[in-house]
């Protein structure tokens, strides 16, 4: 993705810096306490070991893991997906319940003091058939009544959002423009509430004129094997597509051949084929390949 004067939240880069900043987590506690639509401050938060080694890139974007815990003991595992992924909160549930089972081992059982564990999911693209932006999930009755809550969902959309600034009134609303739109915003439309604390922190780190030369460099590193990344995976896309479309193209010759007398110049003038084509089908067919 393009970079002007700041660099996104949603990037590799822009993640680690902001949500994974282990010098400094007032953001990410902010950051949490908003995505939990909870009153209660978070006064500390400890990252997971190993926290950014299940950081990958996958078959359609980045994805960037975040485990930690904060001062009561909630359990918070966050990931990012850029691309369109229909699927992706069967990975969430995957990595809530492989948390749960960590925790309760650990416990020895201990099915009575379990702390809480939530699986956030910061998308890029729409996945859910909900209107808003945020929706938060536990498991409920068919009444609609909550059972539990121990184990919670939060899905946040970024695409869904389009309040306008003037409209932005709680912290949830404000993280999610900042990740949204910082990165595009002109510099004299910054709005008021980037000048926060928590928030003016983040955008510092994300500050490409304040950035030390190791920085600049490995930014510049992570970007570049981004862009590889991406251009691969176009490039698969596109062999797949080629693929899919001449696997049609061969079944509707093939049945065209089967059940018409139409010339092999008419085949493939209907199936958008060329002659040579239609020929090596017909071929294949003759000698049961």
């Amino acid at each position: 993705m393009d970079t002007g004067v700041y660099i996104p939240i949603i990037s590799d880069y822009g993640f680690k810096a902001t949500f994974g900043n282990e010098a400094d987590t007032l953001f990410l506690r902010r950051a949490l306490q908003a995505l939990i639509k909870s009153d209660t401050p978070i006064r500390e938060v400890h990252f997971d070991k190993n926290v950014f080694e299940a950081l990958t890139i996958d078959s359609r974007s980045g994805i960037f893991d975040l485990a930690c815990t904060d001062d009561n003991g909630s359990q918070f595992i966050v990931e990012m997906q850029l691309g369109l992924s229909p699927h992706f909160l069967q990975r969430m549930k995957f990595y809530a319940l492989h948390k749960f089972n960590t925790v309760v081992e650990r416990g020895e059982f201990d099915y009575a003091n379990l702390p809480k564990i939530y699986a956030i999911a910061i998308l890029a693209k729409n996945i859910l058939p909900t209107v808003h932006f945020h929706a938060v999930a536990n498991l409920r009755s068919e009444a609609g009544e909550i059972i539990d809550t121990q184990m919670t969902f939060i899905t946040v959309e970024l695409a869904k959002f389009n309040k306008q600034v003037a409209d932005i009134e709680t912290d949830l609303e404000k993280l999610v423009h900042t990740m949204k739109t910082l990165h595009t915003t002109e510099p004299t439309q910054y709005p008021a509430f980037w000048n926060e604390e928590w928030l003016k922190r983040a955008i510092d780190e994300l500050d490409t004129r304040k950035m030390t030369p190791e920085e600049r460099a490995y930014f510049a590193r992570v970007t570049a094997a981004n862009a590889e990344a991406v251009k691969a995976e176009k490039q698969k896309i596109q062999e797949a597509e080629e693929r899919k479309e001449i696997a049609v193209k061969t079944e509707t010759v093939k049945k065209m051949l089967s059940v018409s007398q139409l010339s092999v110049e008419d085949i493939a003038n209907f199936s958008n084929t060329s002659v040579d084509f239609v020929l090596a089908i017909k071929r294949n067919l003759q000698t049961g390949k």
